[in-house]
């Protein structure tokens, strides 16, 4: 499941810097790799404990992660709507994207010239909140002038479509981001082939000095003022620390070095796992000798999707499900002990999967 974070932000805010650390948070989680697909495309992976306490009671051959991407979008500036600085060509990437990781600069620095002249988090936001708006303003504007053209005909689901892209319309153009328009599930389906970039969930990051990774600041504050009505979460992460962090040899060297700045663990391993929970996914496991791996599935898979992830045969051909509750498995140290406890169910189609389930796949095709 190829799943995409963009991140986004105005030059020298740190953006850049941020995903270069991503580079090395094979370091973060114990080995595990990074590898660059594209220039700016990165595969990531998600630290998650629980694969290596079911590895330590296998013990298989190999242990698989899983992952997300992360798009380096080039700097945005003024105009991007409207093509300058490339900013079609950027804009399109985030269209691409299923979340968008917005750095904002939180920290003065005299060596650092910021693109404005000042440091002012809300007025960067607010830069590139308007030229995605004004990119979806003129992506609405397209699909209505067709829909009120047959509207006005007396087609009944052209007369909805109408009122719901006028509703979104009127909405951006008041400077809202389309994610905090009050909509239906019927309303967002009428909008859902326009891929609105205001509308993907979004993480905003605030990139702050040393001083202030534990506690935030001022900037901090008027960043978590301005988006409180987003339902977005903000996360406070010092890219200088995190490139630091990223020229240490060993785990432990950077474990020490957090514990150092009183902190448990990394802003890029926060980084990650704030972008997994962005993307509303989970995890499942599947575990024998020959690997123990972790599969990402959107919360709410019942279990013929998520044995889909693993291959489409299975879910075409899905009989049941063998599943183990994490804390289960954790406690009586095996699949057989499981299973002579009773704590091994066999599970239908309609099953709901959770987060931290160990499960094998009955399927025939």
């Amino acid at each position: 499941m190829a799943l995409q974070c963009g991140i986004v932000g105005l030059p020298n805010v740190g953006k850049s810097t941020l995903f270069n650390c991503l580079s090395n948070a094979k370091a973060q989680a114990a080995n595990f790799p990074f590898c660059t697909i594209e220039p700016n495309v990165g595969v990531i992976t998600v630290p998650d404990d629980r694969l290596n306490k079911i590895s330590a009671i296998v013990k298989p051959n190999r242990i698989v992660p899983t992952t997300i991407e992360i798009v380096d979008i080039a700097g945005l500036v003024k105009g991007a709507s409207k093509g300058e600085g490339l900013g079609n060509q950027f804009l399109g990437n985030i269209r691409e994207t299923d979340a968008i990781i917005h750095v904002l600069r939180c920290f003065e620095d005299d060596n650092i010239i910021h693109v404005d002249g000042s440091v002012n988090p809300i007025r960067d936001k607010n830069v590139i909140d308007t030229e995605l708006q004004l990119k979806d303003i003129d992506s609405i504007e397209k699909k209505l002038s067709k829909v009120a053209r047959a509207a006005k005909t007396g087609d009944k689901e052209a007369t909805k479509g109408e009122a719901v892209l006028t509703k979104f319309k009127n909405h951006l153009e008041d400077g809202k981001n389309a994610r905090t328009c009050m909509a239906t599930e019927e309303e967002l389906k009428q909008i859902e082939d326009l891929c609105l970039l205001t509308l993907k969930p979004v993480l905003y990051v605030c990139n702050v000095d040393e001083a202030s990774v534990v506690n935030g600041n001022a900037y901090v504050d008027k960043v978590k003022e301005s988006v409180k009505n987003e339902n977005s979460e903000v996360l406070v992460i010092s890219a200088a620390i995190e490139a630091d962090i990223a020229q240490l040899e060993s785990y432990d060297d950077r474990k020490d070095f957090l514990s150092d700045l009183g902190l448990e663990e990394s802003g890029v391993a926060k980084l990650i796992n704030a972008a997994y929970r962005l993307l509303n996914l989970i995890t499942y496991f599947t575990a024998g000798v020959q690997e123990v791996r972790a599969w990402t599935i959107h919360n709410g898979f019942k279990a013929p999707q998520a044995a889909g992830v693993i291959h489409t045969d299975f879910e075409r051909g899905f009989i049941k499900a063998e599943v183990i509750h994490l804390t289960d498995y954790l406690h009586y140290g095996s699949e057989s002990a499981c299973r002579d406890a009773g704590k091994l169910c066999m599970e239908g189609k309609e099953y709901l999967v959770h987060d931290g389930d160990v499960m094998h796949f009955k399927f025939n095709v």
